[in-house]
């Protein structure tokens, strides 16, 4: 009895040793792993985990909140509203604020409209792509049709940050915790074209890095595949005659034009390309250079200014590193190429809108689509260049011997699209003028296309009010566990 007693104690002992070692090394396991996790948790989305750490640099990020105001840019140019007829964009479109509202335009914009669920409005998972880190942390867990899939709102509570330090720095990396600036691309889509081009991110110099972190939003993109996943237009270049080609062979449209019938391009804002046309970045003088300068703070650090900007709110950091005007010699400079750039804008404007209603006038004659075709082809180039132009944000600065050559060939297209248009309509009868509705404020301009603004804007204010706030709760909750 007491052998067996012993040897069952004994049995015992080991199984419950064996037990003890086990939970001792699963605890360690999980520890480590813990451990490791960290160590390679490169998205942090909430930037404010970084104002101790990166104290400077996150005031300066928090200081683009002072951009509150909103301005209309349909209200300011009520062309516009004719020129993106059919798409979201003639709802909607305010000028750029500051990365600090990033999350909130995007909810706010009526482009988005007002999902009452994860499968209703008329966007794509995409257009969140450029507003926050959480788009790279949720990319990281899912992958990347794991993000795409589905509609804009299928994942509003998850993205809830907005453009911050994880979009452009390995922010879980030692060499951050150290202080150094760590970047990555953190969208693999964009490392891809950055391949496509030449520019593999790790073979780069640091200026061109400093560079390529800014391009993986200040570019031109468009949608593509069964997800709708972004792609960047790059495998014949980065010109606007190279992604025009690109475009045209891959047979690719971003809508119907709700007035011509022509399948249009919308470019996006090619910050990235036009730069590299341009003077600055032909001289390796990068986004970094003049819109986040190295200053110094209070006690003498120097650190890289995140409240990214107009340059010549800092001039004595930005332009004055290269350039011996001074300041108003150069404002001088910078409103003179702004006003050329604006004239010319201007002027495709008027012409690219009135083709489109005298294409609509041809096929309200009667007009076949073999006959439209030429004349759809030079209004699809004319506009995409005209926005080429306009949606890179500073070109005039940037590049404005490049903005006013594709304004100019708008121009030129567009003239040719109308000329063929009236030898059109003369052989079906028709050789007064065609008339153009009043589109001279951004209300009329809406209501000559048939748009509903009421229910547009009713639709978004309920949104905001039911949807919203449940995003917001459901993501505090997650980050609560982080």
């Amino acid at each position: 009895m007491s052998k067996k007693w012993t040897r069952n104690t004994v049995a015992v002992a080991a199984i419950l040793s064996a037990l003890c070692l086990s939970t001792n090394a699963l605890a360690t396991s999980e520890q480590t792993a813990t451990a490791e996790q960290k160590e390679t948790m490169r998205f942090e989305p909430r930037n404010e985990q970084f104002a101790k750490t990166h104290g400077d640099q996150y005031k300066t990020w928090e200081a683009t909140k002072e951009s509150e105001q909103i301005e209309d840019g349909l209200e300011e140019d009520p062309n516009m509203v004719v020129l993106w007829a059919g798409y979201g964009f003639s709802k909607d479109y305010n000028k750029a604020r500051g990365h600090f509202y990033a999350v909130t335009d995007v909810r706010q914009t009526l482009r988005t409209g007002g999902p009452k669920d994860e499968k209703s409005g008329p966007m794509v998972m995409a257009c969140w792509s450029c507003k926050s880190p959480d788009v790279a942390r949720v990319i990281d867990e899912r992958g990347e049709d794991g993000y795409f899939e589905g509609k804009w709102a299928r994942l509003g509570a998850e993205i809830n940050n907005a453009i911050g330090c994880s979009d452009c720095h390995n922010s879980g990396s030692k060499e951050f915790a150290e202080g150094q600036p760590a970047l990555q691309l953190s969208r693999p889509y964009a490392a891809r074209a950055m391949e496509t081009i030449g520019k593999k991110f790790e073979d780069q110099s640091r200026f061109d890095q400093q560079a390529q972190v800014c391009g993986q939003c200040h570019v031109e993109y468009y949608f593509t595949g069964p997800n709708k996943s972004v792609k960047f237009p790059w495998d014949k270049g980065t010109t606007v005659d190279e992604m025009e080609v690109y475009y045209d062979e891959l047979g690719f449209k971003d809508w119907t034009h709700a007035v011509s019938k022509t399948p249009m391009l919308k470019a996006q804002h090619p910050g990235y390309e036009t730069w590299r046309d341009g003077i600055h970045g032909k001289n390796n003088v990068t986004c970094i250079d003049c819109h986040m300068p190295k200053v110094q703070n209070e006690d003498g650090t120097v650190f890289t200014d995140h409240k990214v900007g107009n340059p010549f709110d800092r001039f004595e950091d930005t332009c004055a590193q290269c350039h011996t005007q001074d300041k108003k010699t150069m404002q001088d400079i910078v409103a003179e190429r702004k006003a050329s750039v604006t004239e010319m804008k201007l002027r495709a404007e008027k012409q690219i809108v009135a083709a489109h209603f005298e294409a609509k006038a041809a096929w309200d004659a009667g007009a076949t689509e073999e006959e439209m075709k030429p004349i759809q082809m030079d209004i699809r180039h004319a506009q995409w260049r005209w926005d080429y132009a306009i949606a890179s944000h500073g070109v005039h600065m940037h590049a404005p011997e490049v903005a006013l050559r594709i304004l100019g060939t708008a121009l030129d297209k567009a003239a040719d699209a109308r000329t063929k248009v009236v030898r059109l309509l003369a052989t079906k009868g028709i050789t007064a003028e065609i008339q153009l509705p009043d589109i001279s404020t951004k209300a009329k301009a809406q209501q000559a296309l048939g748009m509903d603004m009421d229910k547009l804007n009713a639709e978004k204010e309920d949104f905001l009010k039911t949807v919203v706030p449940e995003w917001n709760k459901q993501a505090n909750e997650r980050e609560a566990t982080y």
